[in-house]
């Protein structure tokens, strides 16, 4: 469940459900357009901000995910899980673009402003620096 708060006032907008279990992390597109939720239940959803409605469910983890981050320009969203995987999303058709896998569950992920290099961390306590190439 998420809640939608406005910041100028503090009161409740909204509140966003359908995951069945934790939410883990939450990421917003840089249009403010989409909220990208990574839950328990080994799924994300996308999210329309301004009405609440649930877009659609990125499925394909097979454990928990932890972390979730959107590219600078908000086309993809990278995912990290339990699973020892971490996944680069299509926002838009929700399509796995690609997946690497490490050696102990992910729990962390970001992009560098440059758009190109992934950086994950993994539980073994190793960081792993990728590239995102052609996305």
């Amino acid at each position: 469940m998420l809640k939608v708060w406005d910041i100028k006032n503090g009161k409740e907008l909204r509140t966003l459900k359908n995951h069945t279990n934790e939410v883990n992390a939450v990421a917003v597109t840089p249009d403010g357009r989409y909220a990208i939720s990574a839950s328990g239940d080994r799924n994300l959803k996308v999210w329309d901000v301004e009405s609440g409605e649930e877009l659609r469910t990125l499925r394909g983890h097979t454990g928990p995910v932890r972390a979730v981050v959107v590219t600078l320009d908000g086309r993809c969203t990278l995912s990290a899980s339990d699973d020892m995987t971490l996944k680069v999303w299509d926002v838009e058709s929700g399509e796995i673009i690609a997946s690497f896998s490490g050696e102990a569950y992910l729990s962390a992920c970001a992009i560098s402003p440059n758009g190109v290099t992934i950086v994950a961390g993994e539980a073994s306590g190793r960081v792993h620096f990728l590239q995102l190439m052609g996305a």
